[in-house]
């Protein structure tokens, strides 16, 4: 179905999702949300996507939240906790439930929440032109969208201090020197570079991919005990998937294994 501020399309197993705002570097509004909201549902739900690539129209990925849908009125106060609660939070912990890879594909400036947008993702590409600001700061606000949780696990806590209270624009290759996106790609090559992985990753054992997202996001509060407890649970339950038997088939017939992601 045709979507007023995105664009979406599905081919060989993967779904795209465009954020296509583009005359406000694709700044998010509610009504945006909703329809983000509606393509993601639909992704994790469909078992015949088995990879999702997130981008951005024109020369930006995304400048955050678009404050002219706010209305807020000079010296007015408003809820912003409840726009977390409503939108915020819930993208977020849609893109790192979501039971296959997630990769997002960083083709201009990252701002606000929507740098934080990016880094919620499982593999980032950035064209060498993108630049990361974490732009709170200005408006004195905390980084939301999960990203006083993510910076300091990637960066370490002093540069997420300083990413955050100095606001840098950090460029593509200062972000993967820092460990906050996986690959630097020339502009003109993002997309076909990301689509392509996309399109590998889609015919690999997904739900291998779902169960390594779960303890990696575990091992974050997690004992070394307990870990090695899910890690046992987790190996017991990929075990008897028929992925698993696949992959070990097809090696010892050695021949390229046929997955299904199940």
């Amino acid at each position: 179905m045709p979507y007023e501020h995105i664009e979406y399309a599905v081919a060989d197993g993967v779904a795209c999702l465009t954020l296509n705002r583009p005359d406000s570097l694709n700044s998010f509004t509610a009504a945006m949300h909703g329809e983000v909201a509606e393509v993601l549902e639909a992704a994790a739900e469909d078992r015949a996507i088995r990879a999702v690539v997130i981008t951005g129209a024109g020369r930006g990925f995304c400048a955050g939240q678009d404050l002219n849908d706010r209305n807020v009125a000079p010296g007015e106060r408003v809820d912003l906790g409840a726009s977390v609660e409503k939108f915020y939070n819930p993208l977020i912990r849609r893109i790192t439930r979501m039971e296959k890879p997630v990769i997002c594909a960083v083709n201009g400036v990252a701002a606000g929440a929507g740098a934080n947008l990016a880094l919620a993702c499982d593999l980032v590409f950035a064209a060498e032109s993108a630049k990361f600001v974490e732009s709170f700061a200005m408006l004195g606000l905390i980084p939301d969208s999960g990203g006083s949780w993510h910076l300091p696990r990637m960066v370490g806590m002093a540069r997420a201090k300083g990413m955050a209270m100095l606001m840098p624009k950090v460029s593509a290759h200062q972000a993967k020197e820092w460990g906050l996106i996986w690959e630097v790609v020339e502009d003109s090559k993002l997309m076909d570079t990301v689509m392509a992985l996309a399109e590998h990753l889609a015919t690999q054992p997904t739900l291998g991919f779902a169960y390594t997202k779960q303890a990696f996001a575990a091992s974050t509060t997690n004992t070394l005990d307990q870990q090695l407890e899910l890690e046992k649970t987790l190996m017991r339950t990929a075990g008897f998937t028929d992925d698993y038997a696949e992959g070990v088939a097809a090696f010892l017939e050695k021949r390229q294994p046929e997955y299904k992601g199940q």
